[in-house]
């Protein structure tokens, strides 16, 4: 391969970016976030890549979720903090399911480039630029805010920047105390229409619980019960914002994209030849990549030895979503593939993005059930390849939206629109997510036990 450095993706046939007006003032936006703070720390990075390494083994298991794109109207302490309580929740149930740690990431504090099918979208005769996510212009469909304005990115940078503090807070500073996570289970078990069917695996993790403060372990004495650790992704799109906040780490020499812990891939972008492969193959972050229904086998090979050369577990997350009704068909040649050539891989299960649909009454929606049996029938391929289902991969919300119909509280299409807020696509609301949660414990524990 050729030399790699920081800039070398701007070699590169590049897609999905902005048009700007004004390349002088890209470049000036650009050289004010290279003297910004970094948004992570290597060390956080290569904590990371070492728990990302147990998932890959089959010792761990991972919950990435968040929105779909973070939006500036939207940014608020409560937001943020809701997000992470579901995250939260979550994980208690899959750690008491899998018998295995959790490890949490969250598609938060970087998450507002969103890539587009088409560079042009029309309304009522209009045609404008495509909304490209806040980060570039603005939601409202004027020809004035779809205008790609390099100012945003530093918005986006300091917005970034107060959601990690404020991350870094509620996973240290008691907010994640084991029992309280639990006890907000238990209200949602109150609550759900499926209560009974939830009410037994609460009533295991009460008593888990119980057990080990009667042997002494809690809060008090255990770090562990008492605090956590959330990290952040996002997708790296605007290529330029990444190279900005990419940092050459004083210990070991090596580089890091700082803008967060892990970055993914596209599956619009994950060319071989283009400049997103190239950029994320030099930084030493886990590195995941969307693996879509066209993915071919060769290809995905190269694609793995551009980006992990070296055969390193931790390094790559293998991001499947290829809708629930073609998961069985299109995800098992690529596992026995990449199993036959040995190659140390994360695979995990994005069940949103082949799911949309959209609803007769316009909304654009994912149906829960859809979603459910992606995942189930992911996992029935990795049993059948003898391969390890590593981890899931939502995208969720912890406001009480209406954009995914079904579940437990039963939304239906003529409710899509009581509160759809989302920017792009839709989001699973905090109950959805929860209930995913537990109907999916018992695959978990079925596919550790195998």
């Amino acid at each position: 391969m050729t030399p790699w450095s920081p800039e070398s993706w701007r070699s590169k046939p590049i897609l999905q970016q902005p048009n700007y007006p004004s390349a002088d003032a890209v470049n000036r936006v650009e050289s004010i976030l290279a003297q910004r703070p970094p948004l992570v720390f290597a060390g956080e990075v290569r904590a990371l890549r070492q728990q990302f390494e147990a998932v890959t083994e089959g010792r761990a298991f991972l919950l990435q979720g968040g929105d779909c794109a973070e939006s500036f109207a939207e940014f608020h302490a409560d937001n943020i903090r809701d997000t992470f309580k579901v995250m939260l929740q979550m994980a208690v149930v899959l750690t008491f399911a899998g018998s295995c740690p959790v490890v949490k990431v969250g598609r938060l504090a970087g998450q507002f480039a969103k890539p587009r099918s088409a560079d042009m979208e029309s309304q009522d005769g209009q045609e404008l630029p495509s909304y490209r996510g806040d980060i570039v212009n603005d939601i409202e469909f004027t020809e004035a805010a779809r205008v790609p304005d390099p100012d945003r990115l530093l918005q986006a940078y300091h917005q970034a920047a107060a959601t990690q503090n404020l991350l870094r807070a509620f996973a240290q500073g008691g907010f994640a105390d084991l029992s309280k996570v639990h006890q907000w289970n238990l209200d949602f078990v109150e609550k759900s229409p499926l209560g009974e069917k939830y009410q037994n695996l609460a009533d295991q993790i009460d008593q888990a619980l119980a057990f080990m403060a009667a042997c002494g372990i809690e809060a008090g004495n255990t770090p562990q019960i008492h605090e956590t650790s959330l990290y952040t992704s996002h997708e790296a799109l605007l290529l330029n914002y990444e190279q900005a906040l990419t940092r050459r780490d004083s210990l070991s020499g090596d580089w890091y994209d700082c803008s967060a812990h892990m970055l993914w891939i596209g599956d619009r972008t994950r060319q071989p030849d283009g400049a997103h492969v190239e950029f994320l193959r030099g930084v030493h972050n886990p590195v995941g990549v969307k693996v879509g229904p066209t993915m071919d086998p060769d290809e995905l090979i190269q694609l793995i030895d551009i980006l992990n050369p070296e055969n390193a577990p931790g390094r790559l997350n293998l991001i499947s979503r290829m809708g629930a009704e073609q998961v069985t068909e299109k995800l098992a040649p690529l596992v026995r593939r990449v199993k036959a050539e040995g190659r140390q891989v994360l695979w995990s299960c994005d069940p949103m993005h082949g799911n949309t649909i959209k609803a007769h009454n316009g909304f654009k929606t994912r149906a829960v059930d859809s979603i459910l049996a992606e995942m189930k029938g992911f996992f029935d391929v990795h049993r059948a390849e003898g391969t390890y289902a590593g981890g899931v991969h939502f995208e969720m919300t912890g406001q009480n939206v209406t954009e995914c119909i079904g579940g437990a509280y039963r939304i239906t299409e003529e409710r899509l629109g009581d509160r759809y807020h989302t920017h792009c696509d839709p989001r699973l609301n905090a109950d959805q997510a929860l209930e995913l949660a537990f109907l999916i414990a018992d695959t978990l524990k079925s596919a550790r036990r195998s």
